[in-house]
């Protein structure tokens, strides 16, 4: 598959904003956000659905596609940031214009429920997209300052070599050593999970598996693991990445398997690479990640790395 890598955002740029899956519960926050990129000079276009809600849904699996694809279709518009996660973009996936997202290569960023059209789209046009902040969740409002810094790193810099690393006094821990590339992929494991052999899952050969989640019992984090194992996916990786497991306890400790337990039972016999504990995920310190580059892992040394440009 040839990898798309969209253009760097530059100040002046336009940036869309749509609400693939769930509406803030505050619609002040998406003003507040816009504020916030209008103040470091970017232009931004709203989509059209975007200060609905329907039930747990931002808008119907119509107009949400709509806005999706109409910001990708429009020339002026560079980057694409979601307004927030939640639930129902696996409703999308049959709806989206990934022949137009190919087309038009553009930076589109968003976590959590957004891995299921993250992993489409990689699937569908091999488009390199960004797992990070979003904007009425992490952006409109005391935006985490190591957050904010490597995001825009991330958006805006063709350097071919970056450095994965943690805030400092949060150290990466080795669960199995060794070193490996490959393509990362992955995002929210429950959403991973969901699309697991669907016509919408890209290969996992040879890539490296990042994986976060938040407030799932281990029980369903087990769940979802032993779909990934079951379905041949772990066999095929060559490294795996753990972020944050944020309130993934359970209800009856005592009646539980710890998050540990699980994660040697499916991981502990593999030959590849684990490294746990990135600061990603579900949490104000978050590293952005670009879904579809390749990277480097070195368990040993607690070290990943991004290996090319990410940006065109």
């Amino acid at each position: 598959m040839k990898i798309l890598k969209p253009p760097a955002l530059k100040k002046g740029d336009v940036i869309g904003i749509i609400s693939p899956a769930s509406s803030p519960d505050d619609f002040t926050r998406i003003e507040q956000g816009v504020r916030y990129l209008e103040s470091l000079g970017y232009h931004v276009k709203l989509g059209k659905h975007i200060f609905k809600r329907y039930g747990y849904l931002s808008s119907t699996d119509d107009d949400r596609a709509d806005d999706l694809n109409e910001m990708f279709a429009d020339e002026k518009v560079r980057a694409i940031i979601c307004v927030r996660g939640g639930y129902g973009t696996p409703r999308l996936l049959d709806k989206v214009n990934y022949s137009l997202i190919k087309r038009n290569p553009k930076i589109f960023v968003g976590y959590s429920d957004i891995t299921a059209l993250q992993l489409a789209i990689f699937k569908r046009t091999g488009l390199v997209t960004f797992s990070g902040p979003m904007l009425a969740v992490d952006i409109y409002s005391n935006f985490d300052g190591f957050a904010e810094e490597f995001f825009w790193r991330i958006l805006t810099s063709r350097e071919k070599k970056i450095e994965i690393k943690n805030p400092n006094g949060v150290e990466l821990n080795s669960l199995k050593p060794g070193k490996a590339t490959g393509t990362l992929l992955g995002g929210n494991l429950s959403l991973i999970a969901s699309i697991i052999g669907t016509k919408y899952q890209p290969s996992f050969n040879g890539s490296v598996l990042v994986i976060e989640d938040i407030g799932e019992e281990p029980y369903r984090i087990d769940r979802y693991l032993s779909q990934l194992k079951n379905s041949g996916v772990l066999c095929k990786i060559s490294a795996c990445i753990l972020g944050q497991f944020t309130d993934c306890v359970p209800k009856e400790p005592e009646k539980s398997l710890t998050l540990e337990q699980i994660f040697n039972d499916y991981l502990g016999n593999l030959k590849v690479p684990v490294i746990s504990n990135l600061s990603y995920g579900h949490i104000p310190q978050k590293l952005t990640l670009p879904l579809g580059a390749r990277i480097g892992v070195d368990a040993k040394r607690q070290k990943i790395t991004i290996i090319e440009s990410v940006l065109a």
